[in-house]
């Protein structure tokens, strides 16, 4: 097959590095499983410049938002995930809310400026953002005057064990135990540049649980794609807490995605093909199923969505 991979332009910072190293990863994985592969960095402005076929996205969560947004606007069918998949996983606020809303257990979630009944400790975030950038926590209150806003959220310290699974549509892998002292937050750099060891969780009572939550949380979400979904478990009280779905992950051999699904026997030749099959490719040609509207008209990351995002074939683009 000849397909494009759509890469991080070049800048000065660690996600559009890591991100493009991956996808250079990536690219050579699919030459040596026989395709033909153009590798192009993505930019808005040259969505009609770009060749004929399939286009595989592998960029960081914020020109992932972009890059969604522009080829549905085009009409390109595309492997990533859909638009409002993007929209409705990278809101932790609404995430969270729409989780709670089907049943789903999550740590008790407030904007940060209306937290001011929530305990100390909490733990403080960008509620929009990917990697766990800009996570802290904050031992004692009160929140910081400038992060009282509707752009950050505040949520309780659920003390446990941090837990991640790799799904791709339908299809979990084995959950994952990130090897972390408790209360110790998963953050960017210790996902990156400290990075601590991991395990296949074995505990199968609880594992089964994660699997079945995991995939509750995917058709929730619309998930049409790969995605990396993360849980704390609480041994005290036996909860075990949704934290993120992040439908844009890296899925490197390395990655935890990939290990994780490697761990239920999904070999990374069936990954791969799953990664750029039929079933995974965006065809925004059918955006009229997935209508979003904006409930701020003047804020471009508030998005009510409606229905599920558009999923069909690649048939045409690969021929």
């Amino acid at each position: 097959m000849n397909l494009t991979v759509l890469y991080e332009p070049w800048r000065l910072r660690p996600l559009a590095w890591i991100h493009r190293v991956e996808a250079r990863s990536i690219v050579a994985e699919l030459e040596r499983a026989g395709h033909t592969v153009n590798l192009i960095p993505f930019r808005e402005n040259r969505i009609a410049s770009l060749p004929p076929g399939p286009l595989l996205l592998r960029v960081s969560d914020p020109v992932m938002l972009l890059a969604t947004r522009a080829l549905t606007r085009a009409a390109r069918p595309f492997w990533g995930p859909a638009a409002a998949v993007m929209e409705r996983c990278h809101d932790k606020y609404d995430a969270l809310r729409l989780a709670v809303a089907h049943g789903v257990a999550c740590p008790a979630t407030a904007l940060a400026g209306e937290a001011g009944a929530m305990p100390f400790p909490l733990v403080l975030k960008p509620r929009r953002g990917s990697d766990s950038i800009g996570v802290k926590v904050v031992r004692e209150g009160p929140i910081p005057p400038r992060l009282q806003t509707e752009m950050h959220v505040a949520q309780e310290q659920v003390r446990g064990t941090e837990l991640t699974i790799g799904v791709i549509r339908e299809r979990t892998g084995l959950p994952l135990r990130i090897l972390l002292p408790e209360g110790t937050p998963y953050s960017f750099v210790r996902k990156y540049l400290y990075r601590p060891r991991r395990e296949v969780l074995t505990d199968d009572a609880l594992g089964g649980r994660v699997r079945d939550t995991a995939l509750q949380i995917a058709r929730l979400f619309g998930v049409n794609w790969a995605a990396r979904i993360d849980f704390i478990y609480d041994p005290r009280r036996g909860r075990l807490c949704f934290l993120e779905c992040d439908a844009a992950p890296l899925v490197g051999p390395a990655s935890a995605f990939a290990v994780s699904l490697a761990a239920a026997g999904m070999t990374r030749a069936e990954q791969l093909r799953s990664l750029i099959d039929d079933a995974g490719c965006t065809k925004p040609s059918l955006v009229n199923r997935d209508r979003i509207s904006l409930l701020d008209p003047g804020s471009p990351f508030s998005w009510r969505l409606t229905r599920h995002a558009a999923r069909g074939g690649c048939r045409r683009a690969a021929r």
